[in-house]
């Protein structure tokens, strides 16, 4: 049985999904971000069991078809830019509507009517937030971070992060470094 998890996007999630599982004797045959592959039978009661038991970490077990599928949108998502260690070759619309097995024109208009935002613009905020991360680890150049998210420049990446946070992307490596430095002389 699979059930469908809303807001479960990290690996602590994972952990907390995992733990209300062995607690209530639940085997399972894969975890995902958004979705867990339960075996075997499960009662309406321990079913209901397992959404308080997530509820109260801020997950919710979800019913609704068309939520199911946003959700697992923002997961696939979520898991390419945050979690895979390569961005996909191929063109994210492609990719998406590989892993999900519906035509990307339908998953696209589903998620702008339900989020009211396209899913290019969804990506662009993840990738932009993977940029901050990878710029606050301090191991890449501009250059190398823009390769690694399939940026065609330094530049192009430069001009998105500015246009999302109002900031360029080495004046967020100084403040980085400015905030460092006074922790220190604290």
């Amino acid at each position: 049985m699979k059930v469908y998890i809303k807001y479960m996007v990290s690996l602590r999630c994972k952990m907390v999904v995992k733990a209300e599982l062995e607690k209530l004797g639940l085997k399972y045959d894969s975890l995902q971000l958004g979705v867990v592959d339960i075996l075997g039978e499960v009662t309406p009661v321990q079913l209901e069991e397992f959404s308080k038991g997530l509820k109260l970490s801020g997950l919710l077990v979800m019913e609704d078809h068309k939520s199911i599928l946003i959700e697992r949108i923002k997961n696939v998502i979520i898991e390419m830019i945050h979690y895979d260690d390569e961005l996909p070759k191929v063109n994210y619309s492609d990719y998406i509507s590989e892993k999900l097995g519906y035509d990307y024109t339908y998953l696209a208009n589903l998620f702008s009517e339900v989020k009211g935002t396209t899913i290019q613009k969804f990506i662009i905020k993840h990738k932009i937030e993977r940029v901050k991360e990878l710029i606050l680890y301090n191991e890449l150049s501009l250059s190398e971070i823009s390769y690694k998210l399939h940026y065609s420049s330094a530049a192009h990446m430069s001009n998105q992060f500015k246009k999302e946070t109002g900031l360029t992307p080495s004046f967020f490596r100084k403040v980085k470094k400015r905030r460092e430095e006074n922790l220190e002389k604290l």
